[in-house]
């Protein structure tokens, strides 16, 4: 037998990388590091392909430094060579190998060159050529033990692939020398824990900036207490007594600080509490969130991290460079690592999403009072045109919001009423109007759970941190509906968060990324791999920029009548830029009312009567290749799959009627997100037979019953039947009576025999003896599956 790819990994190339110095500790094996992207189509989710190296090569437990493709003996040394480089370009490799075990074939991605080698590298080899590509001096043994010393080994979970390149790449920054470092990593890929991991390993190995032999002092600053308090109990947990938040008055005792920016800020009450450390008494400040003001020029914050400047700075953002954040990368400098959107959805660490666009009548053609209309409180409203830029800022219209709450109350109802969900409102008193809503049209839920629906903002206290720990926990059902406004647009991790409605206007790209990043947490074993995103406002407008990283995965329009009824619902194929285009006919001006000019107005007229009504609504989703779909439709998206593995109905055909082979297609089908019970849903034809189902999507060919090709079979293939015994013939129609109403299935499904009434001629045994035994019994299944997709 010819040697497996599996034998050549054990009998030549383990012992080679042995021989080379590598040890077991090193040598990591069959190293999956990826989770597969997931696929959404229809109502099915199925996880791609995982991306897994034969040998990743650690020059210590946490610091890979070389990947190796091995292939069978037979093959060439190179043939793993372009697999091998793509690996190592992904997991920020500077050596990529490929073997069939005799023969060795690197590449140096320093130099670019290939070489042709009889042995591996050792070790402390490929270290010095790491070091000289990275110009770190190798002699400098502090440097050396620091950077990757095993001391610092947490007993936590075990970095994913990308946090380990983010990791390594900030401390050996810092190692270096590097001021002001910078991570850019997308919503939900565990900006957080990295930070931790980098403390922890500075901390433990008793790096400070003045070479003293003494533990560092650190400053994690976020923006919001959730971005603090929620670190100091769960991630930093493990520091114990070396943490400190830092409230009301300054504590020098402690190693690990917490804070607010408004916690230590001036103000025009307060000097600013920050004040009250020396510029030199932290080593590290790791400012969380930094695109949030805290780099910009012109905020008081900046303050705060010039006053500390004597301290390394390390910055942490999920925006990349755009012209609303450039003072962030202007101050921190180009990010050391950056992993997006778009790579974690791809890798299957992110929850791909679809977005389902809604407009209101009054969204889509404005309201505008009649001559002399008085609101709530009896004030005469100007005579306007109000659109979406004016509506809970100038004007509040109850009847939008009841139009929003019952199309939402109804999505919910056709899909999971239990799925976590977060409306961003425009502000807290519009977040209070639709709960308000909310919860009287899911009065039935909330009888059984009060906090079915509740409001989430700053002015709730105690009350809604209470509420938002509930959200955020995976065993609490309630809170299921929260309200907002924007307390949980960033930092806040809610794994089970299934639906992110949108009823507020939006216009920075960098908001819109982390509002839509609390719903991208992966939790396979709760049963959550997408997402949705629900706008009423237009903001999804922004995913026709150029500069999104992050497609969504299918569109469809939906109209609505002020209850929320569906009237129409359409499909059509649409890419992000023409959707951008689309929203611009529907006259949503998204441009936002000027601050001052808002403070001037005051108040909110007032309108509870009228009537809107929903008017558009339709839905984006990726294909299984991450690509934009082209054609929304279900049965558009299977021809095209089907024609790509298929040449014509006559190749399927010849494939189907066996049934190794047709396991195969189902499988392959199965792996693009298309199945044979949705699709018969969706076409409304559950009686065709799922063969004829696709050739007549893909091919355009005749479409015939089930029950019609097995009256051909008992028609034109008597003779078939007449080999067999009376009984025998009876299971065989029997059987044939079990594909009419079942499927295909039933043909090769061994347990189909011990069901009425075909049970009734015994067990399988005494069946099979019906037929001259079990290879006979099997022969004449496999025969009529045969007769039955001849023609």
């Amino acid at each position: 037998m010819p040697l497996t790819e599996a034998d050549t990994c054990r009998r030549y190339v383990l012992p080679l990388l042995r021989e080379a110095g590598w040890n077991d500790e090193q040598i990591d094996e069959q190293r999956t590091f990826t989770d597969g992207r997931v696929v959404v189509v229809g109502h099915n989710c199925l996880r791609g392909k995982q991306k897994r190296a034969d040998y990743l090569l650690r020059y210590r437990h946490d610091f890979a430094i070389a990947v190796v493709e091995a292939k069978t003996v037979y093959r060439n040394p190179a043939d793993g060579l372009q697999q091998a480089k793509e690996y190592a370009q992904v997991l920020g490799l500077r050596f990529a190998y490929s073997t069939n075990g005799h023969g060795i074939v690197e590449h140096d991605f320093n130099t670019g060159k290939d070489n042709d080698l009889q042995i591996f590298p050792s070790p402390d080899e490929l270290w010095k050529r790491f070091c000289q590509s990275e110009k770190i001096d190798e002699s400098d043994n502090t440097i050396v033990a620091r950077l990757l010393a095993s001391s610092y080994q947490v007993p936590r979970k075990r970095p994913r692939y990308y946090q380990e390149i983010a990791i390594n790449r900030a401390v050996q920054a810092i190692l270096q020398g590097k001021r002001r470092v910078l991570l850019t990593m997308a919503t939900g890929t565990g900006k957080t824990f990295v930070a931790f991991q980098i403390i922890w390993r500075l901390w433990s190995t008793r790096w400070n900036r003045t070479g003293e032999h003494r533990r560092p002092r650190v400053l994690f600053l976020a923006d919001r207490n959730v971005l603090v308090e929620d670190p100091i109990s769960k991630d930093f947990a493990i520091f114990g007594d070396a943490r400190k938040q830092i409230k009301g008055r300054a504590v020098k005792s402690r190693e690990i600080y917490f804070a607010t920016y408004q916690a230590i800020a001036r103000d025009e009450r307060r000097p600013g509490l920050f004040r009250e450390y020396s510029p030199n008494f932290f080593d590290l400040v790791v400012v969380d969130e930094c695109h949030r003001g805290s780099a910009r020029d012109e905020s008081n914050w900046r303050e705060i991290l010039e006053y500390f400047e004597p301290a390394y700075q390390l910055g942490m953002t999920a925006t990349p460079l755009r012209e609303d954040n450039r003072d962030t990368y202007r101050y921190f400098g180009n990010p050391v690592y950056m992993y997006s959107l778009k790579q974690g959805i791809e890798d299957g660490f992110l929850a791909p999403y679809r977005v389902h666009r809604v407009v209101s009548s009054a969204d889509a053609s404005g309201w505008r009072p009649s001559k002399g209309e008085l609101d709530r409180y009896g004030r005469e409203i100007p005579d306007r045109e109000y659109e979406t830029k004016d509506f809970e800022q100038v004007l509040s219209l109850k009847a939008r919001t009841q139009a929003v709450a019952q199309h939402l109350t109804d999505f919910l109802k056709k899909t999971d009423r239990y799925a976590k969900t977060i409306v961003f409102c425009v502000d807290q008193e519009h977040a209070e109007d639709m709960r308000k809503v909310l919860n009287n049209l899911n009065i039935d839920l909330v009888k059984k759970n009060y906090d079915y629906v509740c409001r989430i903002v700053s002015d709730e206290g105690k009350i809604g941190r209470g509420y938002l720990d509930n959200f955020m926990e995976l065993e609490e059902t309630t809170p299921t509906l929260v309200t907002t406004s924007r307390l949980l647009t960033t930092g806040v991790d809610v794994p089970l968060c299934k639906n992110v409605v949108l009823f507020r206007v939006i216009n920075s790209i960098v908001d819109f990324k982390q509002i839509i990043g609390r719903g991208t947490r992966i939790r396979d074993d709760y049963g959550k791999l997408y997402f949705n995103i629900i706008d009423y406002t237009g903001a999804t407008r922004l995913f026709a920029d150029p500069e999104f990283d992050g497609f969504p995965t299918f569109i469809s329009n939906e109209e609505i009548d002020a209850r929320g009824n569906t009237l129409s619902q359409e499909s059509r194929e649409q890419d992000a830029r023409e959707q951008g285009a689309e929203l611009e006919k529907v006259r949503v001006d998204i441009s936002e009312i000027p601050e001052d000019e808002i403070q001037k107005r005051k108040r909110k007229y007032y309108v509870d009567g009228g009537a809107v009504e929903i008017v558009v609504d339709y839905v984006c989703e990726l294909d299984s290749s991450g690509k934009q779909l082209r054609v929304i439709k279900y049965t558009d998206y299977t021809s095209e799959k089907v024609r790509s593995m298929f040449t014509s109905s006559a190749e399927l055909r010849g494939k189907w009627s066996n049934a190794q082979e047709r396991a195969i297609v189902l499988k392959a089908l199965e792996e693009r997100g298309i199945t044979l019970n949705y699709l018969a849903e969706v076409t409304k034809m559950p009686e065709a037979d799922p063969l004829d189902l696709l050739c007549h999507i893909a091919f355009n060919a005749p479409i015939r019953t089930r029950r019609e090709r097995a009256e051909r079979v008992r028609r034109e293939e008597k003779k078939f039947f007449e080999r067999h015994k009376s009984e025998a013939r009876e299971v065989l129609d029997e059987i044939l009576n079990k594909y009419e109403e079942f499927g295909v299935n039933e043909l090769s499904d061994p347990n189909v025999l011990g069901v009425a009434p075909i049970s009734r001629h015994g067990n399988i045994s005494e069946i099979a003896a019906l037929f001259g035994g079990v290879k006979r019994l099997l022969n004449a299944l496999n025969k009529m599956q045969n007769l039955l997709y001849t023609f």
